[in-house]
This record gives C-alpha cells, sequence and structure tokens, in this order.
C-alpha cells in the first residue's frame, strides 16, 4: 500500500496543542506552526480502525490489560533494534515525562542531584528542578562538522557524591544524534563506577535515518542493563502522542521491584483501554506505514538543507541521524535572543522552537519539526527567506 503524506490535514477542531496554544506561546496565531514534536499527518488508519472496531463495543468499564500487549512490544523491540527485552520487565508508565518524575521523586533525596546533557529536550531539567532537585549540567561538545559529542572529561569533573541520576536522550533530541556503542558503554561503565541511576529516553528510537541505528542503552553491557531505566512509546513514530502509550522497561531484578511496585502502589501502571489497542495495532500493522513516513522525512530533510544551502546560507540545518526534528544553526546571522526570534516569529510568520530553551548551549539556534507535508515545508522556508533577506 502507498501511504500519502502529501494529503492535507485540517487540524481545525482536533483541539490540537500545535495550533491551539500559538497565541498564547508566541503572541500571534498567523504562524506555519512547525514546533512541538508531533506531525501533521492523519494517525494510520489501521489504528484508527481498531480503535473504532472497541468503540462499537458501547461499554467502557474496567479492563483488563491484553495478554499479547507485552509480547507484542517486545518482539517489536527485538525485531527492530536486537534487545531481548522479556516481557516481565515491561510495565506502563502514563508518559515520559511523568516517567522521569517518578524516577526523581522513588529514587534521587532532595539533597541529591540529576545531571543532562545539553542542549537536551527541556523536561530534562525543568522536571527535576520543578521537584526541588539541583540539576547538574554536562554539555555535549560541538564538532567541526555541526555534530555533538559527549564530554567525559567534564562528567568526570562535575560529578560528586551528590549524582545519583543521568538522563540520557538516546537518540538524542534536539541534535538527532543516534548514540554509537562504544560512547554508551563508555556512559554505563562511568554511570556504574559512580553509582549513578541512567534513564533512557528512547521515545525516537523507530526512526533512525540514512541507514543509521539506534543502540539501546541497556543492550551495551551488563553493567548498562543493571543500571538503566528506559522509557519509550510508539507515539512519536505513529503520531498518537494523545494516546498515552509509554512504557518502562527494567531488566534489573532488584531495581525492577523496587520501582515497579511504587508505581503500582499508586496505580500509576494502570493504563486506559485504548493504549494497548493502538500499540498493538501500530506494531502488528504499522512496518510498511513507518518505513514510508521515515523515507518521507529524509526527502523533508534534504529538502531544508538544499534550500537553506541555496537559498539561506547564513542557517545551516544539522542532518539528524533519527527523527523529524531538525536543529537549525543560525548563529551566522549574528543575531541575539530577542532578534532571532523576532526573525522567525514576526517576520518570516514561523513557529519553531526556540533553541535557548533546551539550554544556553542552544543560544543562536532554533529546533525545526519537518515532520508535515512538503508543499507547508516549502513555504515556510520561503518566508524564512524573505524574512532573512529583509535584514540585508
Amino acid at each position: 500500500m502507498i501511504y500519502d503524506f502529501d494529503k492535507p490535514v485540517d487540524r481545525t477542531g482536533s483541539s490540537d496543542f500545535k495550533h491551539a496554544v500559538l497565541k498564547e506561546r508566541y503572541g500571534r496565531d498567523d504562524l506555519i506552526a512547525l514546533w512541538v514534536a508531533d506531525m501533521d499527518w492523519e494517525t494510520p488508519q489501521f489504528i484508527t480502525d481498531a480503535l473504532k472496531k472497541r468503540l462499537e463495543h458501547s461499554l467502557f468499564g474496567y479492563t483488563k490489560d491484553p495478554k499479547d500487549w507485552w509480547p507484542t512490544v517486545a518482539k517489536w523491540i527485538y525485531d527492530h533494534h536486537q534487545w531481548e527485552v522479556k516481557p516481565e520487565w515491561l510495565t506502563y508508565i502514563p508518559g515520559i515525562v511523568k516517567g522521569i518524575g517518578f524516577v526523581i521523586n522513588h529514587f534521587v533525596k532532595e539533597d541529591e542531584k540529576v545531571i543532562v546533557q545539553p542542549p537536551i529536550y527541556h523536561p530534562f531539567y525543568l522536571t527535576p528542578q520543578g521537584n526541588k532537585r539541583e540539576v547538574v549540567w554536562n554539555p555535549l561538545k560541538k564538532k567541526d562538522d555541526g555534530y555533538y559529542e559527549m564530554d567525559f572529561e567534564n562528567l568526570e569533573q562535575v560529578c560528586d557524591d551528590k549524582c545519583k541520576l543521568l538522563i540520557l536522550c538516546n537518540p538524542h533530541n534536539p541534535v538527532g544524534i543516534t548514540w554509537d556503542w562504544e560512547t554508551l558503554k563508555k556512559l554505563a561503565h562511568f554511570c556504574k563506577e559512580h553509582n549513578l541511576l541512567v534513564i533512557s529516553d528512547e521515545i525516537h528510537c523507530d526512526m533512525a535515518l540514512y541507514g543509521h541505528k539506534h543502540i539501546p542503552f541497556a543492550s551495551v553491557s551488563d553493567e548498562a542493563a543493571e543500571i538503566s531505566i528506559t522509557f519509550s512509546a510508539p507515539s512519536k513514530t505513529f503520531n498518537i502522542a494523545g494516546i498515552v502509550s509509554s512504557w518502562a522497561v527494567v531488566p534489573n531484578d532488584k531495581l525492577r521491584e523496587d520501582f515497579y511496585s511504587w508505581l503500582e502502589a499508586s496505580e500509576f501502571n494502570e493504563a486506559s483501554m485504548f493504549c494497548a489497542i493502538a500499540t498493538c495495532a501500530a506494531f502488528k500493522n504499522g512496518e510498511e506505514w513507518r518505513q514510508q513516513m521515515v523515507k518521507y522525512v529524509e526527502g523533508n530533510i534534504d529538502f531544508v538543507i538544499d534550500y537553506c544551502r541555496e537559498y539561506i546560507p547564513q542557517i545551516k540545518p544539522i542532518r539528524p541521524m533519527a527523527s523529524f526534528l531538525v536543529w537549525l544553526d543560525c548563529t551566522a546571522l549574528g543575531l541575539d535572543h530577542d532578534a532571532l526570534n523576532d526573525l522567525f516569529v514576526n517576520k518570516a510568520r514561523l513557529a519553531l522552537n526556540d533553541g535557548e530553551m533546551f539550554g544556553e548551549q542552544g543560544r543562536g539556534c532554533m529546533r525545526l519539526n519537518v515532520g508535515t507535508q512538503r508543499h507547508v515545508l516549502r513555504k515556510a522556508l520561503e518566508q524564512l527567506r524573505e524574512a532573512v533577506e529583509s535584514l540585508k
């Protein structure tokens, strides 16, 4: 089956966050919304059909988790990432950011610290800060080619006895890195030696691009499996963020019993009936759709890179190794924070994510969501080109 990712989709009336809060967040609502990380394509029909089938039985009382839910997830993980996850290692969590909050509140005392690696998805530092934990910054190092690498020398310097948790983004958001085996293994060894628990957020794992490979953190060594809690979901890949369908994987028996019993005590691990239905439909029927979607995303990324090279050379997109998020290096424009945001919002009439929201290391950058129809992307870049030319 050939899926049409150029098909326009009118999101009016769906209360979608991407458009509903433009006025509140950007001061105007006449913007092309290319910010929050969901895609502008319809959720695949095989997921919608599965939900409709359940809706035909019009009684929505308490339900038991389907027997095939966790075996289906485990099979998907093994087939795509060659990580053998036992179904009993899995449990539902009501969102990955909530999961991070759960781990912080259960495992990190109020006088202890959490390490993050900016530029980084902002809830990684906002969640610990909001829970009154100190955040320790271990910035990624920017290389000459525009990509980033972990700074283990700095990690050694900033990590002290009060550091108890490191939050890893794998693949990395916003800069789109699929971390390699040696980097993950080195990180696991460091964290084991320093008594650090690791959360690995792997929500973008099924969207590796251009032949790159996602490597689950817990799969790289026994040390990694022993100290890690992995979070993931089908939500980014299949565009079902509104159906909260996240899970945790904990291979370590003692760690799993500790964490999962705490979740169970407050029923944080209780999912809605639609979560398992959507997940199983996605993973049983969605591989062809996923492959075509990834190919379309690659085409969008290539379009952005080619367009900027030809018409807006002051803006340098970093080709992501995973996901539909593109990191734009805008430093050559020579604009300060306010002027850069004014350029995008008021002159180009675009809503992107301001790079500094990912930490001060994101200064001079913007995050572009290319999970949209090609004609929308073309219009956005044309508006950006006109805005940049107006600076002259």
